[in-house]
């Protein structure tokens, strides 16, 4: 029993000394999308947020993109667990559980959750073509026309083909609307301006621009209430206020460590999230974005992980009834 004692109290120790001397060298943020992106830029801007709360670390950002975010994952999944190589991610981290029949990681096992760090509202859209003004009139020319329409989306597990599958689900439509898979937001994007496309669902950092200049025509925003706070999207109606009861999705965005870093260091790197959250200039930065910063419960280690897990429950039923996977 001394023995059992006096081992348990070293370790106690040792780790108590590692977190002390954490981090002992850069700290990475594995985005798992190319340089650019929004996910890239949320990631960037927290980074530099975290240093000073960090005591002043270097905080650097690695782009390891491809496979729909999977091999960013991996990586860290695969990384030494000692919170220098962090993942930072959005919804897909509960999407492709569905998405992938086969991953190289399991996500509720793989990783130490650390908080939440915003919510990105989104947008349905349409082109300007379009014979409709009001969110009314869009469902009911799509519910009549949905056969001979496209819906555009930035590729599998991509936020805007996540928001298509669940707003077709949700509509029940007799007739589903043909979905065209693009490599990004950018092109998907132009052809809809052009009317190659009909409808599109995305994030308010790619379509606030276009639905500003009058180049697409905006119905609804995705969140549980309206923007009301937002200058531009106050004014249009919530999914959920027009009839499609429980409909609230958001493309967030979370910090994860590989699965086994000490609780002392993760409780260091939570802190230290915590804080950047309520750095005035982080919000600013995030607000422009027209992302909102996370400041419930989901910000703890414990509710971020429940988050996860209830959307993956979510987005498993419209990802199955859609019968679109990526492997």
């Amino acid at each position: 029993m001394k023995k059992i004692l006096a081992f348990a109290l070293t370790a106690a120790i040792s780790a108590g000394a590692f977190a002390q001397g954490f981090p002992s060298k850069p700290i990475t943020l594995v985005v798992p999308f190319a340089a650019g992106g929004p996910t890239d830029l949320v990631a960037r801007q927290l980074a530099e947020a975290m240093r000073k709360p960090l005591g002043g670390a270097s905080v650097v950002v690695e782009n390891a993109a491809g496979a729909g975010g999977t091999i960013g994952a991996a990586k860290v999944a695969r990384a030494a667990p000692d919170g220098h190589t962090l993942l930072v991610w959005h919804i897909g981290m509960a999407a492709t559980a569905s998405l992938y029949r086969k991953l190289p990681y399991k996500p509720l096992e793989d990783f130490e959750y650390l908080g939440m760090i915003n919510d990105v509202p989104m947008t349905l859209i349409g082109a300007p073509k379009l014979p409709a003004s009001t969110y009314r009139d869009f469902e009911n020319y799509i519910r009549a026309n949905g056969g001979k329409l496209n819906l555009a989306h930035a590729g599998l597990g991509s936020a805007s083909h996540l928001c298509g599958l669940m707003w077709q689900s949700a509509v029940k439509l007799d007739k589903a609307m043909t979905t065209i898979a693009y490599r990004g937001t950018g092109p998907a994007m132009n052809d809809l301006i052009g009317g190659q496309v009909d409808v599109m669902c995305d994030q308010t950092t790619n379509t606030t621009a276009q639905i500003e200049g009058g180049r697409v025509k905006a119905f609804a925003v995705t969140t549980a209430k309206p923007l009301s706070t937002h200058k531009l999207l106050k004014d249009y109606p919530s999914l959920q206020e027009m009839g499609l009861k429980g409909f609230n999705l958001t493309i967030w965005h979370a910090m994860y460590a590989p699965k086994g870093t000490p609780a002392d260091v993760q409780k260091k790197l939570n802190d230290a999230l915590l804080v950047a959250l309520k750095d005035p200039d982080f919000i600013k930065k995030q607000n422009e974005l027209g992302a909102i910063v996370v400041t419930d419960n989901r910000v703890t280690p414990a509710g971020h992980k429940a988050f996860v897990s209830s959307e993956i429950t979510k987005l498993k039923a419209a990802i199955d009834a859609a019968g679109e996977f990526a492997d």
